[in-house]
């Protein structure tokens, strides 16, 4: 049995084996016992996470997949009884499950070959639940994944990469070539690493974080004393040297900064 690979699901099947086993590698973290692998496709990836870590999850959209992976592997792959909680299948939409009532709460890290239609959703979602996930790794499209992982002063550097590196440290890994792939995607790949920083809270109103960086974004090319106008900055604060640089020239920390100073502006 085969699983054909599905265009509206954004599915490309990784056939490298070596390439798989990197993946799963990327996993170094030891301080947790559940790994969620999204979108399994046939397992190449999934039985290298089994030699790893002591219960694996795989979440799956596709019904052709969840069967595959249910004939397929607790009989030749992991050598389980279908009882065994080593291994689990779960039919359904990553973005649309609650992931604390799926773990009861347990340190989960995420993991997977993330379909390039909402690969920037799962990042997000991760970042929301970063309470019980210590670890994320996996697979985008290269473009996105320098954009997780570039620092300031970048022309990619924007919204993605200051709300990730707020509360994880990126690493990109490396890079896959489309050869590597069925059907073949038309762009380069890239894998990334995110480790939760050790305080992975902010020292600010995070709704208010959020918000000042999707703002200034939105007008990347203008100084943040125009893109930032809807937040009613004063003439004293418009001097302000911070507010001479457009938002790309501003590290993790500095969008902290800049949060504090409108957050002491709108309790005035």
């Amino acid at each position: 049995m085969t699983v054909k690979a599905k265009k509206h699901l954004g599915q490309h099947f990784l056939t490298d084996e070596d390439i798989a086993k990197k993946i799963a590698d990327a996993l170094i973290g030891d301080n947790y016992n559940n790994v969620l692998e999204i979108g399994p496709g046939m397992g190449v990836l999934t039985k290298y996470l089994l030699e790893k870590k002591p219960k694996v999850t795989v979440m799956e959209l596709d019904r052709e997949s969840v069967a595959y992976l249910n004939d397929t592997f607790p009989l030749e792959h992991i050598k389980l009884d279908t009882t065994s909680d080593k291994f689990k299948i779960i039919e359904g939409d990553f973005l649309k499950k609650n992931l604390t009532e799926v773990f009861n709460q347990e340190q989960v890290a995420i993991i997977g070959n993330f379909p390039y239609n909402i690969s920037t959703q799962i990042v997000f979602k991760a970042i929301e639940n970063r309470e019980f996930v210590p670890e994320f790794a996996g697979m985008f499209q290269k473009e996105v994944a320098m954009r997780i992982a570039e620092k300031e002063g970048s022309k990619v550097y924007g919204i993605l990469s200051v709300l990730t590196q707020a509360f994880f440290d990126v690493e990109y890994l490396f890079t896959v070539p489309p050869t590597v792939f069925n059907p073949p995607p038309k762009v380069d790949s890239g894998v990334i690493r995110l480790i939760r920083k050790e305080d992975y809270s902010l020292p600010v109103d995070e709704k208010l974080f959020f918000r000042v960086v999707k703002t200034a974004f939105q007008q990347r090319r203008k100084m943040l004393r125009s893109s930032l106008k809807s937040f009613n900055l004063t003439d004293s604060l418009k001097e302000e040297p911070i507010f001479a640089q457009r938002p790309e020239q501003l590290s993790v920390n500095q969008f902290i900064e800049l949060t504090k100073k409108l957050s002491e502006l709108s309790a005035e």
